[in-house]
């Protein structure tokens, strides 16, 4: 909805947010928004939750690709699937499909975290990779090198990487396949000069420059910048540094103690002043913009760590322009949780993981009860803002979140994961306006 086209009812707390007009989102995906959150539509009844979880808009479908009926990893605790990637290049192109799994220390019994793997050709899932001291494995993305980059999202670390012993935090590792065959792994890497952090979102530039964030109350976003293309075993971690103080204005990177960022990156660039966020997770690039939704921020009042979240803009120019994308109460509602009393309104709350649409949208799924699914227009004014936010899906399941929103090969169709279900089923599903003749079950 574009920013001038809605406000708030004047009984808000008593009202369900409805948009101010029809809209029609264009595009590959092209949608009228669903009017409100799943509040009213929240259950726990499996026959739902293991078939239709999400409110979408008319003309579209929704299926389980994977599911622990399918693959069941932690057989004792839910599988926790957290990122989606295909293999986007090379040899048999968009066939495979690449998952995290968030598991952590405590389970009983523990098996580490895994990296899974669907043949989207034969519907069969398996474990690709999984290690005891692999923890929260979070972050996913696949490179242009054609290896995945994958990252665990701890603050503090449990259990260290045998190989790098006196990391504090989370660590990044690549994965590398046999030659031609994006489902055989050949060597499994971890890469500490890309910092020792709690590790989510991750993104690369055209010049294979490396993003990626610390998901802590007081976070920053880096860039690791290797000495040579597709080699991340040096290089130099830099952090974004605000000049003027504040957290949106043009920016630098700074660049990063290589010793201390192994221990722990987030000291090194407390050191330098970098800016600080409220829980930065995930990162999406679109063209020339790095995206960071940030979890817990509040624009309006920078110390609390408690605020509604917001997707931040990061202009990749040689001095570097931070905006606020979506923003709460200027192109997106905020929300009103409903009460046994008031019905709520629906709004923007918590964003967590981002997609990019091949047609240029950004999209966001929120890690919040009733978590929805938002599609933001590209800021064609140029005043910082996206140019509209459009409600497109909500999650019924409310103890469960949506997380892993990814666009693949196939431009008609979203992956999306929900993690700690209700039902103790957890699943990867997709979400399409295409007709599909067959699914594979």
């Amino acid at each position: 909805m574009n920013k001038s086209t809605w406000a708030l009812p004047v009984c808000a707390v008593l009202t369900t947010w409805v948009y101010a007009e029809a809209v029609l989102v264009d595009g590959l995906m092209s949608f009228k928004p669903i009017t409100a959150s799943a509040y009213e539509q929240t259950t726990t009844d499996p026959l739902i939750l293991n078939s239709e979880p999400w409110v979408i808009p008319k003309g579209f479908t929704q299926h389980i690709i994977s599911d622990e009926r399918h693959l069941d990893i932690y057989p004792e605790s839910n599988d926790l699937p957290d990122m989606n990637t295909v293999n986007e290049t090379g040899k048999h192109a968009g066939r495979y499909l690449y998952r995290t799994h968030e598991a952590r220390p405590g389970l009983d019994p523990y098996a580490g975290g895994a990296v899974s793997i669907v043949d989207l050709k034969t519907g069969k899932a398996d474990i690709l990779a999984q290690r005891y001291d692999w923890e929260a494995l979070d972050g996913l993305v696949w490179t242009p090198w054609q290896t995945l980059l994958f990252a665990e999202e701890t603050i503090t670390a449990v259990l260290p990487d045998p190989d790098v012993p006196n990391a504090e935090s989370g660590m990044l590792y690549e994965m590398i396949f046999a030659q031609n065959d994006p489902a055989t792994v050949a060597a499994i890497k971890v890469h500490p000069m890309l910092g020792s952090l709690s590790h989510e979102g991750i993104e690369i530039d055209d010049e294979g420059n490396v993003y990626v964030i610390d998901e802590t109350e007081t976070g920053s976003i880096y860039k690791f910048v290797p000495d040579v293309y597709g080699d991340l075993s040096s290089g130099q971690l830099y952090a974004l540094r605000v000049k003027n103080g504040i957290k949106t204005g043009v920016a630098e990177w700074v660049a990063l103690d290589m010793d201390q960022v192994q221990i722990n990156a987030r000291i090194a660039a407390q050191a330098v002043g970098a800016t600080s966020f409220c829980r930065p997770e995930d990162l999406e690039r679109i063209k020339h913009t790095l995206f960071a939704a940030l979890t817990c921020e509040d624009a309006n009042d920078p110390t609390n760590s408690n605020g509604p979240g917001a997707i931040l803009s990061i202009k990749m120019t040689s001095a570097p322009v931070v905006s606020y994308f979506v923003q709460p109460g200027v192109n997106v509602p905020h929300e009103v949780r409903p009460t046994k009393t008031t019905t709520g309104i629906t709004g923007f709350m918590r964003p967590d993981n981002l997609a990019s649409s091949p047609d240029g949208k950004l999209w966001i799924v929120e890690d919040n009860e009733n978590s929805d699914i938002w599609v933001a227009l590209p800021d064609e004014d140029g005043d910082g803002f996206s140019d509209g936010v459009y409600l497109f899906a909500s999650l019924k399941d409310a103890a469960a979140e949506g997380t892993g929103i990814y666009f693949g090969k196939d431009p008609h169709t979203l992956f999306v994961n929900i993690q700690h279900s209700g039902t103790g089923n957890d699943k990867t599903m997709i979400i399409t306006n295409k007709r599909l003749d067959r699914i594979e079950e």
